[in-house]
C-alpha cells in the first residue's frame, strides 16, 4: 500500500495547496485576518504531505518494489542501497518529485522565518509560493505519477543510469534544485510586492537573504556538477557548454544580477523596476531549465528523455507564470518610481554597468542554447552551437564586468568622486600587475593576450576585494573603531573566489596540456616531466558491472610519485569510463581510458591540468561568501522603512564610533 500511500499524498498536497493560494492571495486582497491566518498551517501541511510522498518513493526503491513501474526501470536488486537512494530523482517522474519536494521545504522555511514580517505580505508570498505548488503538483498527478504500477510486477529491474552511478549524485541534484527552486521565493516576494503596491527598500531587505540563499545553493550545485562531469565523463574538460549546463548557469547571472540589484534597492531605494524584472526572469530561467532538461529537446547526458507532451505541458506552465508576472509588472510600472538620483560616476552606475554585463551575458547564452532548438524545430537546416561561440561572446563581456566589480566598491553613493577612486586604487592596479607578471614567470606562461588578460583579472579581481578588509584591520591596529558588516566580508569573500576562479580557468585553458596516444605494456609517456608507464591490466567487478582496469606507474626526475589505475566499465547495456586522477594543489595529473585496440593495447587521454582545482576552489570560496552574507544580522530583525536607506553619500571608511546594536543606526552602517 505504500505507493498507493504516496499517490493520495500528493492528492491531499494539491487540495492544500489550493487552500494555501486561494486564503493566502485572497486574504490579504480582502483584509480578511482569519483566512491569512490559514496560510502557515496548510503551507506546512501541504509540505508534509509532499515529504510523505517522497518518503514513500524512496521506501519503494530502497525495498525493491518492482511493482512500481518507475523502479523498475531505474533500480535492481544489485544496484548499492545508496544509489538505490539516488535512483529517487534518477528519471523524470522522481527528480520532478525532488523539485516540488524542495519547493516544499523553501516554502516552510519562508513559513517559519516570516514571522517578523506584515501578515498581509507574508501572506501574498506563501500564497503565490502555493500557485507554483499547484501548478507542478497537477503537472505531476496529470502526466507523471511516480506510483503507477507495473501489473503484472516484474522479478527484476532494469538498472539506474551508469553515468549517474556515481558520489557526487547524491548531492549535485538536490543542491541546484535547492537553487532553482529557491529563486522562486526571489519571485514570490516580488510579485507580492507588486500586488501590494509597496515596492520599497524595506521589500528589498526582506527579499535579499532569500535571494542570496538561493544563489549559493545554486552556486554549490554547479561546482557539484562542474567537479562531477571532470572525474566522471572521461573527457578531462570542467565545462562544455552543454545546453542542459546552461540551463543551470543562465539564473545564475541572473541571480548574481537580482542580488546586487537588491543591494541597491535597499540602500538607496532606486532600480526597483530593475529588481522586479531580474526577479522575474531568474525564475522563469529556471523555469526553462525544466523545459529543457523534461521535453525530449535535448540529447545530453544530463537530460530525460521522455515524452515531448510534457514539455508542451511546461511551456504552458511558463506561459501563465510568466505571463501574469510581466502583466502584473506593466500594471504596477507607472508606480515604480526610480528612486533616489545618482550621477555617472557612482556606486549605482558601476552596479547598474555590472547588471547590464551579466543580463546580456546571460541572454548570449540564451540564444546560443536555444538558436539550434529553434532551427530544428522549424525544419529549417540543423546547425551545432558549440564552445567556439560560447567563448566568443561570453568572454569579452566578462573582462569589463571584472574590472568593474573590482572599482565598483570604493565608489561613493550617488555621486562618486574620480580623483578619490584613483587614490584608493592606484596601489591596487599596481599589486595586480605585478602579480600577474609573476605568476607568468613562475607558470612559464606563453605571453599571449589571453594568458595576460586572464591572470591580471584574476590578480585584479582578488586584490581589489582584499583592500578594504586589510585596511580596516590596519585602521584598527591604529586604535581607529572601524567595523566589518558581514554584508561587506561576504561580497569580498564571493569576490575573492571569482578571482581564483578565473585563475584556474585561465591557467588551465592555456597551459593545460592533453595528449591522446596509443599504448602497449610496458610503454612510457612524457606529459610536461611527469612519465607515464604503462604497468599492468587486470580484470575488475561491482556490484553491477564487470570492468578492465589499467595501470599507470608515475615518476619524476627519475622518481615513483603515484600509480594511477583507469577504468573502463561494461554495464547491462553502456559502457563507461573512469578516469585515474593525482590531484595535487597547483595541478593534476589526468589518465582516461579511450577503446581497448586488442592485445591489451588502448588508446588513452594523458592531461596536464595546471591550477584546475582554483576553479573548485575558488567556486567554495564564492559559496564561503554567501554563506556570510546571509547570516548578516540586520536580516533577523524587523525593519522600519526610515532604517532601510542609507544616506546619500556616507563616507566610505570614516572613521567613526562604532553605534549601539539594535539602533537604527547601527543597521544602516551594517549596510556597508
Amino acid at each position: 500500500m505504500i505507493p498507493e500511500i504516496g499517490h493520495l499524498a500528493l492528492i491531499l498536497a494539491l487540495c492544500l495547496a489550493l487552500a494555501q493560494a486561494f486564503f493566502g492571495l485572497a486574504g490579504a486582497q480582502r483584509g480578511q485576518l482569519v483566512w491569512m491566518s490559514a496560510v502557515r498551517p496548510a503551507a506546512v501541511a501541504q509540505s508534509l504531505f509532499v515529504a510523505l510522498a517522497f518518503g514513500a518513493l524512496a521506501y519503494c526503491f530502497l525495498t525493491n518494489d518492482f511493482s512500481v513501474a518507475y523502479v523498475a526501470e531505474n533500480s535492481n536488486t544489485a544496484l548499492p542501497w545508496f544509489y538505490k537512494f539516488t535512483a529517487v530523482w534518477g528519471a523524470h517522474e522522481g527528480s520532478l518529485l525532488l523539485w516540488i519536494f524542495v519547493l516544499a521545504i523553501w516554502t516552510v522555511g519562508v513559513a517559519r522565518f516570516s514571522r517578523h514580517l506584515p501578515q498581509e505580505f507574508s501572506s501574498r508570498v506563501l500564497g503565490v509560493l502555493g500557485v507554483i505548488s499547484i501548478g507542478f503538483l497537477v503537472f505531476m498527478l496529470a502526466t507523471s505519477d511516480p506510483f503507477t504500477r507495473l501489473l503484472p510486477p516484474v522479478t527484476q529491474g532494469r538498472d539506474l543510469n551508469p553515468i549517474l552511478q556515481d558520489p557526487m549524485m547524491v548531492t549535485h541534484p538536490p543542491m541546484l534544485y535547492m537553487g532553482y527552486v529557491g529563486l522562486s521565493v526571489a519571485f514570490a516576494f516580488a510579485i507580492a510586492a507588486l500586488l501590494s503596491g509597496k515596492m520599497d527598500s524595506v521589500w528589498a531587505r526582506w527579499s535579499r537573504p532569500w535571494t542570496i540563499l538561493a544563489w549559493l545553493f545554486l552556486t554549490i550545485g554547479i561546482i557539484i556538477g562542474s567537479y562531477w562531469a571532470y572525474t566522471e565523463l572521461g573527457w578531462g574538460g570542467w565545462w562544455f557548454w552543454d545546453p542542459v549546463e546552461n540551463a543551470s548557469f543562465m539564473p545564475w547571472l541572473v541571480a548574481t544580477a537580482l542580488m546586487h540589484s537588491l543591494a541597491v534597492t535597499e540602500k538607496r531605494g532606486a532600480f526597483k523596476s530593475w529588481t522586479a524584472l531580474l526577479a522575474i526572469a531568474a525564475f522563469s530561467l529556471s523555469l526553462l531549465g525544466t523545459f529543457l532538461v523534461r521535453s525530449g529537446v535535448l540529447i545530453s547526458v544530463h537530460a530525460f528523455a521522455v515524452d515531448p507532451k510534457r514539455g508542451v505541458f511546461i511551456l504552458g506552465l511558463i506561459g501563465v507564470f510568466v505571463g501574469a508576472a510581466l502583466a502584473l509588472y506593466a500594471w504596477r510600472s507607472p508606480t515604480l518610481s526610480s528612486g533616489g538620483g545618482f550621477k555617472p560616476f557612482s556606486r549605482e552606475a558601476f552596479l547598474l554597468l555590472n547588471n547590464i554585463f551579466l543580463v546580456v551575458a546571460a541572454a548570449a547564452v540564451l540564444l546560443g542554447t536555444l538558436y539550434p532548438l529553434v532551427m530544428d524545430a522549424l525544419h529549417l537546416e540543423r546547425i551545432s552551437v558549440g564552445p567556439p561561440y560560447f567563448d566568443t561572446v561570453f568572454i569579452p563581456l566578462m573582462i569589463p564586468f571584472f574590472i568593474l566589480i573590482g572599482i565598483g566598491p570604493y565608489v561613493r553613493w550617488k555621486h562618486g568622486e574620480l580623483n578619490d577612486t584613483a587614490h584608493k586604487l592606484w596601489w591596487v592596479i599596481l599589486l595586480a600587475v605585478i602579480a600577474g607578471l609573476v605568476a607568468l614567470i613562475l607558470l612559464q606562461a606563453e605571453t599571449t593576450m589571453v594568458a595576460i588578460a586572464g591572470l591580471f583579472l584574476g590578480a585584479w579581481t582578488i586584490v581589489a576585494a582584499l583592500r578594504e578588509p586589510v585596511y580596516r584591520l590596519w585602521q584598527r591596529a591604529r586604535g581607529m573603531h572601524l567595523s566589518l558588516p558581514r554584508s561587506v566580508l561576504g561580497m569580498t569573500t564571493a569576490h575573492v573566489g571569482a578571482g581564483l576562479l578565473i585563475l584556474g580557468v585561465t591557467v588551465t585553458s592555456t597551459l593545460g596540456i592533453t595528449r591522446d596516444l596509443v599504448v602497449k605494456p610496458g610503454s612510457s609517456v612524457t606529459v610536461h616531466g611527469y612519465q607515464f608507464t604503462y604497468a599492468s591490466t587486470q580484470d575488475v567487478s561491482g556490484p553491477n558491472y564487470q570492468g578492465t582496469q589499467v595501470t599507470f606507474h608515475v615518476s619524476r626526475d627519475g622518481k615513483q610519485i603515484a600509480v594511477m589505475r583507469a577504468e573502463k566499465r561494461t554495464f547491462t547495456d553502456t559502457v563507461t569510463s573512469v578516469a585515474a586522477i593525482y590531484p595535487g594543489v597547483f595541478r593534476d595529473l589526468y589518465v582516461g581510458l579511450g577503446n581497448p585496440l586488442g592485445d591489451s593495447t588502448w588508446s588513452v587521454r594523458f592531461q596536464y591540468k595546471p591550477l584546475v582545482r582554483f576553479i573548485w576552489f575558488g567556486g567554495l570560496v564564492m559559496m564561503l561568501g554567501g554563506v556570510i552574507a546571509v547570516s548578516d544580522r540586520r536580516y533577523r530583525r524587523r525593519v522600519t522603512e526610515s532604517a532601510a536607506i542609507v544616506p546619500a553619500n556616507p563616507p566610505l571608511l570614516a572613521a567613526t564610533p562604532v553605534p549601539a546594536p539594535g539602533t537604527a543606526k547601527a543597521e544602516v552602517e551594517a549596510g556597508g
